[in-house]
């Protein structure tokens, strides 16, 4: 039986499919982890998992485009949970969305709304939701970002998910700053994970070429092997998440040594 000196609260969005499906599956084999899954849809078989690794996980279908009835749900759990029980508390923000591949000029009113509220707003309300509900714990207290290159190399057609990725990187920074001179102040990175075989790789190899000329680089990736599975880049970023540096560069890249 877990003691609060191994148990660990994770909250991780975007769990019901592809690297986060993946992040899910190996945090409940870790026993004493009590997971909070926050995504559009439950999944039966995690909860089946979590019984049988000696964990715990709690799912939640809730949709990111409504960040702050999210954040407020996240608030409201949060406060009806005994600190004191958990050595460690993390929140994941790994939900993220790209909308159809065009231009700013031909994008979708809706598009941009749902890039930017799902990859952005939704991080920074539920990471001030985590600070301000677990300020008073003991727990040593970590938020992760999953970001990526185009948060730090602009691309064409691409425009929502760079600015919500860059805005994460940016917005990890301030926090950083803020939690240093805290007690007990969290450990906040936004980490590029690589690049992964998932639905978004798709959903770019299948863009429009007249309007996403880069279509090409991502067919290439995928041609030549070069991207991870969703469970090796998994354990990439669970392993980074595990550092002891952790923190020590607010915006960082799972390759970094």
């Amino acid at each position: 039986m877990s003691t609060s000196t191994d148990r660990h609260l994770v909250i991780l969005t975007g769990a019901s499919r592809g690297m986060g499906r993946a992040m899910a599956e190996q945090l409940l084999a870790q026993p004493g982890t009590t997971l909070l899954c926050i995504s559009r849809r439950s999944d039966a078989t995690l909860g089946a998992q979590g019984l049988a690794e000696g964990s715990s996980v709690e799912q939640w279908e809730q949709d990111l485009a409504e960040p702050a009835a999210a954040a407020q749900r996240l608030s409201a759990f949060l406060a009806g949970v005994a600190g004191q029980d958990f050595a460690r508390a993390t929140l994941i923000n790994n939900a993220g969305v790209i909308a159809r591949p065009a231009p700013l000029s031909d994008a979708l009113a809706a598009d941009l709304v749902q890039a930017l509220r799902v990859g952005l707003e939704a991080p920074m309300l539920l990471t001030s939701a985590f600070l301000k509900s677990t300020q008073g714990w003991r727990a040593q207290r970590k938020v992760l970002g999953i970001s990526s290159g185009l948060g730090r190399n602009a691309m064409g057609s691409q425009a929502p998910y760079c600015a919500a990725k860059a805005g994460m990187d940016h917005y990890t920074r301030a926090v950083a700053l803020e939690e240093a001179g805290a007690p007990n102040g969290a450990r906040i990175v936004s980490l590029a994970p690589g690049v992964i075989d998932t639905d978004m790789q798709v959903q770019l190899r299948g863009g429009d070429l007249a309007k996403f000329p880069d279509r090409g680089r991502f067919e290439k990736l995928h041609a030549e092997g070069l991207l991870d599975t969703p469970a090796s880049a998994a354990a990439k970023v669970l392993a980074y998440l595990a550092r002891e540096d952790f923190g020590s560069k607010p915006v960082a890249d799972v390759r970094d040594a």
